[in-house]
C-alpha cells in the first residue's frame, strides 16, 4: 500500500493570527504639564482620592500617563495622556509606567479628568470626548479649567446615547457615578497657590481631604479634646477652691462666735 503523502497546508490554510502589539512603549515625551497650578491640581485629585481610599486595593489612579489602545495607535505614536483617570476594580499596582489595554484585559478607565488650558480645550472637548466616548466608553468624563472657576463639565455614558451631560447641584457640583464621590470647587492653600480648586467631596457633601489635611484635622481635633480636658480640670480646680474658701469664711464665723469649727 503506498504511503499516503501529506502536504503542507499553504500559508492562507493557516488560522490567521493578529499581528503583536508593540512592546517598546514609550511612557513619556518629556512635555510637561501646561503649568504648576495644573501639576499642583493634577496631584491633587491623586493624593486625595488615594487617602480617601487607602483601605482599597481594587483600583488604579494615574495622572498625565500615556494610555495605549491599539497596535496602530502605538506604532504611529499617538500619545493619549488624560491628566487624570481611574481604573476600577483592577490590581493595585502603583508602580504601573502606563496604562496598557491589552496588557489589562481590555480594561480602560472608567473616569476621566482633562485639566483644560487655552492651547487644549478644543481637542479636550472635541477629539478627546470623543475617544473617551466612542473608543474607551470611559464611564464618567470632567474636564476643569485649573484658572477658569465656573469652567466644570460633566458627562456621564449610556450605552444607547453616548455621553450626556451631568446636571450640576445648587453648589455647581457634579456626581461622579464611578466613584460615588461630588466634583465641585474648593477655595484654598494648596502647596504654595492660592486658588479655586477641583475637589472631591463625599455623598454628606464633606470634602475628601489629602493626608496632610487629615492629619492636621486629627492634630486639632486631638488639640481641642485636650484644651477642652484642660478647661474642665481647670474648672474642678476653680470649684474646690471657692468651696474651701466657703469652709473657711464659715470656720473663720464660728470663731467669731465663740464656737471651735474642727467640734462640729
Amino acid at each position: 500500500m503506498p504511503q499516503e503523502i501529506t502536504t503542507p497546508p499553504v500559508e492562507a490554510d493557516l488560522e490567521w493570527q493578529p499581528p503583536m502589539p508593540p512592546t517598546d512603549l514609550i511612557f513619556d515625551d518629556g512635555e510637561p504639564l501646561e503649568s504648576n497650578r495644573h501639576r499642583i491640581e493634577m496631584n491633587l485629585l491623586i493624593r486625595s482620592l488615594k487617602h480617601h481610599w487607602a483601605d482599597r486595593n481594587d483600583f488604579f489612579v494615574g495622572g498625565n500617563m500615556f494610555i495605549y489602545y491599539s497596535s496602530k495607535q502605538a506604532r504611529n505614536r499617538d500619545f493619549r495622556g488624560p491628566d487624570f483617570f481611574v481604573v476600577l476594580d483592577v490590581e493595585y499596582n502603583p508602580n504601573r509606567l502606563g496604562w496598557v489595554v491589552w496588557e489589562e484585559e481590555g480594561r480602560y478607565p472608567d473616569v476621566i479628568v482633562e485639566l483644560l488650558s487655552d492651547s487644549t480645550e478644543a481637542a479636550d472637548l472635541g477629539e478627546k470626548k470623543r475617544l473617551y466616548e466612542r473608543v474607551f466608553k470611559t464611564s464618567d468624563y470632567f474636564v476643569f479649567h485649573p484658572f477658569k472657576s465656573e469652567s466644570l463639565q460633566g458627562w456621564h455614558w449610556e450605552s444607547d446615547r453616548g455621553y450626556q451631560p451631568i446636571d450640576p447641584n445648587a453648589q455647581g457640583w457634579v456626581w461622579c457615578q464611578g466613584l460615588g464621590l461630588w466634583l465641585g470647587t474648593w477655595e484654598g492653600q494648596v502647596e504654595d497657590d492660592t486658588a479655586i480648586w477641583l475637589r472631591f467631596y463625599d455623598e454628606a457633601g464633606n470634602l475628601v481631604l489629602l493626608p496632610e489635611e487629615a492629619e492636621k484635622q486629627r492634630a486639632d481635633a486631638e488639640q481641642q479634646r485636650a484644651d477642652s480636658e484642660q478647661q474642665r480640670a481647670d474648672s474642678e480646680q476653680q470649684r474646690a477652691e471657692a468651696e474651701q474658701q466657703r469652709a473657711d469664711r464659715l470656720a473663720q464665723r464660728l470663731r467669731e462666735l465663740g464656737e471651735n469649727p474642727d467640734l462640729i
